[in-house]
């Protein structure tokens, strides 16, 4: 087997454990909820917590990548990861459930860097583009992490062994397929922060992340939520699961998708696509049509976090690692604002109208793509 096989292989197992490790905590959210008796603002405001975490990250995941080859934050990261999904198992208080989602939001932060770097350097190794299946598997792995979570709320299995279990799996993975992950990967350029006017072309890319952002953390904060309280479905996971399948069976396609109509268009129809699902969960909240909806948003998110971060890898001013973490920043900001907003809104309104915001959010991505993409030919001429 070719090295960069193997370094591919290394890599696309840590995208698929670490979608089973978000996904095993997010699809249990609605069981949370009922522990600790909050509403639909109180989950807001504890929700809040994750992203300020990882804004922290910022200065700490930027000087990772400019000290040390990306391996070393990957696998400590991910350890930390798994130890923080267990200690949001055994949280029984508000106090120590916030802080056990700091230290996996704050984990999150450096390892998702870290395995974008990876992705960006093993994609130059190759003539075809590869990077949408990295995040295929990302999403085969929250797959995965719903269907055992579902069987887990089936049964009547208890948080913490569920959220341990799942831990202690994804710690011996990693530690095992370690050796195999790309070395020497540290950047020789770009690897400082340039303060002053904004460069437009992270700043587009950074907008259009920060919208994804609201659209694909609000699905994974509050789709269970909506299932159990709006379509009143007792599983309430179901709607979570086929949202991740149609993503995970999405991005494996994703990168044929941008060859054959090219990058612009797939964002347009992924923004079709996202409002077009949310309108349908809203206007027909029923059991179906709200699945066929959350099939179509996931199919609609599924492209653009691997193009947009595929695009940040061309920066010029930046290394692929900088650009990337940068670019993150807007996420993190979008998951700041998005799912506590919808919290908010469902509180005054109702989680039926608060679910508008991904609407809005979702179609975003046209206007903010044609001005990325204007802005790139202008470059040229």
């Amino acid at each position: 087997m070719q090295l960069k096989t193997k370094q591919r292989a290394a890599l696309s197992t840590y995208f698929f454990l670490t979608g089973l490790c978000f996904a095993t905590w997010a699809s249990r959210i609605p069981t949370i909820k009922d522990f600790f008796n909050f509403n639909e603002a109180e989950l807001g405001t504890v929700l809040l917590s994750m992203p300020i975490s990882s804004l922290i990250g910022l200065p700490i995941s930027g000087w990772l990548v400019s000290k040390f080859d990306s391996r070393f934050p990957l696998i400590v990261a991910i350890l930390f990861l798994t130890l923080a999904l267990t200690c949001i198992g055994f949280a029984d208080t508000p106090f120590l459930l916030v802080a056990a989602l700091c230290f996996f939001s704050f984990s999150s932060r450096i390892l998702y860097i870290a395995m974008n770097t990876q992705s960006i350097t093993i994609q130059k190794k190759y003539t075809k583009k590869i990077v949408g299946s990295f995040h295929g598997l990302w999403s085969t792995g929250g797959l995965l992490g719903v269907v055992f979570s579902t069987i887990m709320v089936k049964y009547n299995i208890a948080l913490h062994i569920h959220l341990a279990i799942v831990a202690v799996f994804i710690a011996i993975i990693s530690l095992l397929v370690f050796s195999y992950t790309l070395k020497k990967d540290k950047s020789t350029f770009g690897n400082k922060l340039i303060f002053g006017k904004p460069d437009p072309f992270i700043f587009y890319l950074g907008f259009l992340v920060f919208f994804a952002a609201i659209c694909e953390g609000g699905m994974f904060d509050w789709s269970g939520v909506y299932f159990k309280e709006v379509i009143n479905e007792p599983i309430f996971t179901y709607g979570y699961l086929l949202f991740m399948a149609s993503m995970a069976f999405s991005r494996f396609y994703s990168d044929r998708l941008m060859d054959a109509i090219g990058l612009e268009k797939t964002y347009i129809f992924s923004a079709v696509l996202i409002a077009i699902g949310i309108l349908l969960a809203i206007t027909f909240p029923y059991f179906y049509p709200a699945l066929i909806g959350f099939c179509l948003v996931g199919l609609g998110t599924a492209a653009i976090f691997p193009m947009t971060f595929m695009l940040a890898g061309t920066s010029k001013k930046y290394s692929p690692g900088m650009a990337i973490s940068i670019i993150s920043t807007y996420a993190t900001v979008g998951m700041l604002i998005g799912p506590p907003l919808v919290g908010y809104v469902a509180h005054a309104l109702s989680l039926k109208n608060a679910f508008y915001i991904f609407v809005f959010a979702g179609l975003l991505f046209i206007p903010l793509s044609q001005l990325f993409f204007k802005h790139q030919k202008t470059k040229l001429t």
